[in-house]
Parts: structure tokens; C-alpha cells; sequence
């Protein structure tokens, strides 16, 4: 095990595990890390857990720990400037069993990170700002699906956006609250708002050309009325 936690450890040179060939456990927590650098688990193969959590970092980038092949905990806690996981960030984790995004700032995550972790048992996403639209309904379905037999705090995981939803737990949208976001119109559809505008503009036009006559005639009415005066 190698501990090199609460530091201020801003960057992890290439090839810096190089020589931890029997390394099981990594803590990094609480440094000032944004990235790591390539091929740094080449050397570390056996490494199984690993704990990231209370740094800087932004995005988990693809192929990160495409050489840790081996990890069966990752923690990615508590890096509130998280905006992004690539697709392809896992990759390579078949035996991931638990993953920690938690408290970081993922307002939404590319089904296509999760698909590729067959292993996962454990995730956790609380404290999180996601943003609960549209493109939302395939992880939410996904999650659904995995809550039997995947330890979740899904419960604790709120919608930040859009504000119909907000403050609401993720897993209680249901397929009725992404209705709106199937809804397509058809050729006949089209055909009816075109229908309804051509009317609306005949209506607007006719009722202009009345308003026309009608302020017309009371205009000549009344200077026929000063001319009866005079």
C-alpha cells in the first residue's frame, strides 16, 4: 500500500510507479492532482484500488486507467470542478466493482462510460448538479435497470435542472416524465398549423381592412357632421 495522501502534490511525474510491480492500493486524496500522466499504471498492474478523491480534476479523460487493468475500486469523490468523464474513460476496467462520482460538478455522463463496466456493483452519484432533460432518460433507464444488483445512493443523487424537476431524486423520473421528449408531429400536423396560420393571416388581414373602413367612415361622418354646422 502507498499513502500519499493530504499533501499538495500538483503533478505525478511518467513512470513514477514504474517500480510498484507488487502495488495493491494507491491513495492520492486530498492533493491538488488535474491530470495524471500516460502510462503511469504500466509499471502497476496489480494495483486494485485507488483513491482520487478531494482533487482538481475537471475530466476524466479517455483511456485513463486503460493499464490498470486490474482495479476493483475506483474513487473519484469529491472533485467539484468534474465537468466531464469521456466516454471511453473506463475502458478496460472489466473488473471494476466500485465506482465513486460523488460531490463533484457532472451535470450529466455518456451512458457509454458505464455500458463498459460489467463488474460494477457499487455507484455512487450524490451531489452532483445533474441536469435532467432529455438526454438523461437513457442513464436514468440504464440505472433502473442495475438498482437490484448495483449498491446505489441514487437516492441522495437530485436534479439540479430544469427547475420542474428540480430538487428531485433521479430515480423517481419515470418514462412519463420524458413523454414530452418522444412527442413528434406528424405530415397531417404540419398540414393543420399550416392551415391555422393561412387563417389567422386571412383573419388578421380582413380584420385590418375593417378596421380601416369602419376608422374611414367614422372620419368622413364626422366631417360631414362640421360641415352641417358651418
Amino acid at each position: 500500500n502507498l499513502s500519499l495522501a493530504h499533501n499538495r502534490i500538483a503533478s505525478i511525474p511518467p513512470g513514477y510507479l514504474a517500480c510498484y510491480g507488487q502495488l495493491r492500493a494507491l491513495d492520492l486524496r486530498n492533493n491538488s492532482l488535474a491530470a495524471l500522466p500516460a502510462g503511469l499504471f504500466l509499471g502497476a498492474r496489480r494495483l486494485a484500488h485507488l483513491d482520487l478523491s478531494y482533487n482538481n480534476f475537471s475530466l476524466v479523460a479517455a483511456d485513463m486507467f486503460l493499464e490498470a487493468s486490474g482495479l476493483l475500486r475506483l474513487d473519484l469523490s469529491h472533485n467539484p470542478g468534474l465537468r466531464r468523464v469521456h466516454p471511453q474513460a473506463f475502458r478496460g476496467l472489466a473488473q471494476l466493482r466500485e465506482l465513486d462520482l460523488s460531490y463533484g460538478g457532472l451535470s450529466a455522463i455518456s451512458l457509454d462510460a458505464l455500458e463498459g463496466l460489467p463488474g460494477l456493483v457499487g455507484l455512487r452519484l450524490g451531489g452532483n448538479p445533474w441536469v435532467c432533460g432529455c438526454a438523461m432518460e437513457p442513464f436514468l433507464k440504464w440505472l433502473r435497470g442495475r438498482i437490484q444488483r448495483c449498491a446505489s445512493d441514487s437516492q441522495l443523487a437530485e436534479c439540479r435542472a430544469p427547475p420542474e424537476v428540480a430538487g428531485a431524486p433521479l430515480l423517481s423520473l419515470t418514462e412519463e416524465s420524458f413523454q414530452a421528449c418522444h412527442l413528434t408531429l406528424t405530415l397531417d400536423d404540419y398540414l393543420f398549423i399550416a392551415f391555422v396560420g393561412f387563417v389567422v393571416s386571412i383573419a388578421s388581414v380582413a380584420t385590418n381592412f375593417l378596421l380601416g373602413i369602419t376608422a374611414n367612415c367614422c372620419h368622413r361622418w364626422s366631417k360631414a357632421s362640421e360641415d352641417e354646422d358651418v
